[in-house]
């Protein structure tokens, strides 16, 4: 069954289970609340009467939004006024609509406590087994990465003058010009 309605000037469409965040609301975390402005209400593509349909939520949490940025700007007039707003909302989940409640979820396994389990080893020596029959191949080890050949390298030739300092004690070029 699903219901669209309308809290905070906004319209949301909901399903039993369902979380949303709209407007704050008063409550706390953990207190049940009643959404009684029901615009539209069906199952399936069948709709259905609104008359005194409520839909039930539970507040998991009020939070704020994203932060908002204004920023207002006359230009050539030296006018400038920065300000940020983060907006209020209650966080949602619908546990009913009408007589339609929502549906329980199995617990998860990290909730359930395990049961206790047999070693590895323990669980082959009591099948008869030996440990060693059972126990993981050793890891062959990886092969060595071969070494790239050596490049040859270039005979000694005369050292780049480009970006040499001048030796020290070096004759000095002579002045231009007489």
């Amino acid at each position: 069954m699903f219901a669209v309605v309308r809290t905070g000037g906004k319209q949301y469409r909901v399903a039993p289970g369902d979380k949303i965040v709209v407007e704050k609301l008063d409550g706390n975390a953990g207190d049940t609340i009643t959404l009684g402005d029901i615009l539209l209400a069906g199952d399936g593509s069948d709709l259905k009467k609104t008359d005194g349909l409520k839909v039930s939520a539970e507040i998991i949490a009020q939070a704020k939004g994203e932060k908002v940025t204004v920023f207002k700007k006359r230009r050539r007039h030296n006018y400038r006024r920065k300000k940020g707003h983060r907006q209020q909302h209650t966080i949602l989940r619908i546990t009913a609509i009408g007589d339609h409640k929502a549906e329980k979820k199995p617990a998860s396994k990290a909730e359930k406590a395990p049961a206790p389990a047999k070693s590895e080893a323990a669980a082959t020596a009591a099948a008869g087994e030996s440990v060693e029959a059972k126990a993981p191949k050793a890891a062959k080890p990886k092969a060595e990465k071969k070494a790239a050949p050596a490049k040859a390298e270039k005979p000694a030739s005369k050292p780049s003058t480009k970006n040499a300092a001048p030796a020290k004690g070096g004759a000095k070029k002579a002045p231009k010009g007489k």
